[in-house]
């Protein structure tokens, strides 16, 4: 547990560092790649077993092209946007896997590469894009995320009867799905009340943007639960003691920070002043 604890505080430093601590954006950019880096080697140990062969080259090429690839695409903001939509098809595609599990496993293939550079890099780009709108906006993000799982997680352990997909994940419950909406609502109220200045209209869509992005951070979480369940692993790695690897950590922002970013993007241009 101390463990734990103290790589978690080191972990809020760094991040807070990089978003607060100056505003030079290149802290925050090498801490993206950092993340698309090592997240890419993470999630090339996920493949199928017969793509492993000579894994170390493979795997250190892939986290060397995810990272190239990442640092292309956080300088083109428009190329972003549509890597954040190809992204966000992606995981709509993933309700029917995650739903089908494990009766339907037919997307566990060498797609899964090319799935990997999409998702992983739409997160690191659309993390970076909502911290250049403002470092306050990607704490907002942040909070969303983490104040829906404590929500669901308490909800659940104390209320939850109905499992939601428990060949997936057999702790989550609709119940527990229901109390992480509505913590994120009361998060989402507050900001408005004493941060926002909007019409009603606008209201309700910064509103239903929250919830689809809570939606999106529960639909990333149980997708790394399949893979790692599918592939037989506990955690995708062992970089962070106490945590397990990157993806541990990033899972629901994988689906998440696309949802906020594009959002949020598609607000601007129809409008709406955040």
């Amino acid at each position: 547990m101390f463990e734990r604890i103290k790589t978690a505080l080191v972990l809020v430093a760094v991040v807070l560092s990089c978003m607060f601590a100056t505003s030079s954006h290149y802290p925050m950019l090498a801490l993206m790649l950092i993340a698309a880096a090592v997240g890419g080697y993470e999630w090339c140990k996920f493949m199928p077993k017969h793509q492993q062969q000579g894994t170390s080259i493979f795997t250190y090429c892939y986290a060397v092209g995810m990272l190239l690839i990442a640092g292309v695409t956080l300088y083109f903001r428009d190329i972003a946007f549509l890597l954040w939509c190809v992204a966000i098809c992606i995981w709509l595609l993933s309700i029917y896997c995650i739903k089908n599990y494990p009766k339907f496993d037919g997307w566990y293939n060498k797609g899964l590469n090319a799935v990997g550079f999409v998702l992983i890099c739409a997160a690191v780009t659309s993390i970076y894009y909502v911290w250049l709108n403002s470092p306050w906006w990607l704490m907002y993000l942040f909070l969303l995320v983490w104040g829906a799982d404590s929500g669901a997680y308490f909800v659940g352990r104390k209320l939850g009867r109905r499992k939601m997909v428990p060949n997936v994940s057999p702790n989550k419950s609709i119940e527990g799905l229901i109390g992480g909406i509505c913590t994120s609502v009361v998060i989402v109220m507050v900001v408005q009340l004493h941060y926002l200045h909007l019409s009603l209209r606008d209201h309700i869509l910064f509103l239903l943007l929250s919830v689809i992005t809570v939606l999106g951070s529960v639909l990333g979480d149980l997708f790394e639960s399949m893979i790692k369940r599918r592939v037989g692993v506990k955690d995708s790695g062992t970089i962070l003691p106490g945590h397990g690897g990157v993806l541990d950590r990033i899972d629901s922002l994988l689906a998440a920070a696309p949802i906020f970013a594009a959002g949020v993007y598609l607000l601007k241009l129809i409008g709406v002043d955040l």
